[in-house]
């Protein structure tokens, strides 16, 4: 697995995208990102991992961080996120969807959750027929180390898939 560590109130370097950035809050408090990208080659055939990923009902499953996500519509779900021994309600917005190539979505700012945003972008490479590379990217102001839990995300998700 391949995990790229954030460095704080740094850009992002030519070999990596780890980074934390400050954007705008209500009143005079900047609210800080964190960054990270990891990367883990499943046994899995790309078709498979990418319907996993497709069903953000089952991101508790190895995602330890949402602890559950309810279908809105096509594009919505509401979630129930913890960091730090705090409870996060937000709604999570499908962006885009490439079949078999990539997933993007993001937290929409509204009264659950004004001052809190993620985002994660999934990309999926076919290496054989059972085998597929994913990268996980994800940017968020919920707090905890993001490059940590995005390694653990990621081996909770090769467990999961290689179970199948």
């Amino acid at each position: 697995m391949n995990t790229r560590v954030p460095t704080p109130n740094k850009p992002a370097s030519a070999n990596g995208t780890a980074r934390q950035e400050h954007m705008p809050k209500k009143g005079s408090r900047p609210l800080a990102m964190d960054a990270a990208e990891g990367s883990i080659v499943v046994n899995a055939p790309v078709a498979d991992v990418y319907e996993l990923w497709l069903a953000f009902e089952d991101y508790p499953k190895f995602i330890t961080a949402i602890k559950r996500v309810r279908k809105l519509d096509a594009n919505h779900f509401s979630a129930s996120l913890a960091f730090n021994g705090k409870v996060h309600e937000a709604t999570l917005e499908m962006m885009l969807r490439v079949p078999e190539r990539r997933l993007a979505w993001r937290t929409l700012a509204d009264h659950r959750a004004p001052d809190h945003l993620a985002a994660g972008v999934i990309s999926f490479a076919s290496l054989s027929d059972q085998s597929t590379c994913v990268t996980f990217k994800l940017t968020s102001s919920f707090g905890g180390a993001v490059s940590r839990r995005i390694g653990k995300y990621l081996h909770n998700f090769k467990r999961l898939i290689e179970k199948q």
